[in-house]
């Protein structure tokens, strides 16, 4: 069934708490591009001048046209296996976390439930003034669209210079202190403060694993490091859990 090591597989199958904590590297295996990487978003955009709070005081209307431009890549894409195995996990503990940097909302279509989105959800939209928040985009009659009190909507997404919502950060370090295992899935470790998450997990006494297409600052750290695509090592990694149980 592939090399899965057996204490990654006894750690889950003594876990009463797991978190998983996920990347841009589990989505760009659905076809949705990353900001980092030959192919990524950010070698044809300027981020640093779209995805801040004054660009989007500056001129909303351009800021909207590239959020409706990244909407309209995602549309078609659809979670790959690791996403469905990170589901099929879940249904294994009663205490279960999944913790994402991800905006694309594949988590939620692949079904999971117990789901924290550090950055965000660029399919949702909430009032620059009000803070009200909508799930959906209303019809639009121009850009950028408004708010029932006259504000001006935006993407519901976390912008440079601006703080993670407090009760997603929150649950976030509350899951990462009391599970017993953590999976990192396709993340380069760098982007803070999702990065210290796992190491807040170790220091705590839980098991920590990573798997990546690449080594990140995080493998040397952590009690396990698989280098491979999400899409196949979770499956795989879910299978030997299984086979387990039987």
């Amino acid at each position: 069934m592939g090399n899965i090591p057996q204490a990654l597989i006894g750690a889950l199958d003594g876990a009463e708490y797991v978190t998983v904590l996920t990347g841009a590297g589990i989505s760009s295996e659905s076809g949705v591009p990353t900001f980092r990487g030959k192919d990524g978003i950010w070698r044809k955009h300027n981020p640093m001048q779209l995805a801040t709070p004054e660009a989007f005081e500056r001129d909303p209307k351009l800021v909207w046209e590239w959020y409706l431009y990244r909407r309209g890549l995602m549309q078609g894409v659809h979670p790959n296996p690791a996403h469905l195995a990170i589901v099929e996990l879940e249904r294994r503990y009663s205490r279960f976390l999944l913790i994402t940097q991800n905006v694309d909302d594949l988590h939620r279509k692949a079904g999971s439930l117990e789901l924290v989105e550090l950055h965000g959800n660029i399919f949702k939209v909430r009032c620059s003034m009000c803070e009200r928040k909508l799930s959906e985009m209303p019809e639009l009659e121009g850009l950028p669209p408004r708010c029932e009190c006259g504000g001006n909507l935006r993407p519901d997404v976390v912008w440079f210079g601006e703080m993670l919502p407090h009760a997603a950060l929150e649950r976030a370090f509350e899951a990462a202190a009391q599970c017993d295992c953590m999976l990192v899935v396709g993340t380069s470790a760098v982007v803070q403060p999702a990065a210290s998450l796992p190491l807040i997990a170790k220091r705590e006494g839980a098991f920590v694993a990573e798997l990546n297409y690449e080594p990140t600052p995080l493998s040397h750290l952590v009690d396990i490091s698989l280098m491979g695509k999400a899409g196949e090592l979770m499956p795989l990694l879910l299978r030997h859990l299984e086979a387990k149980g039987d």
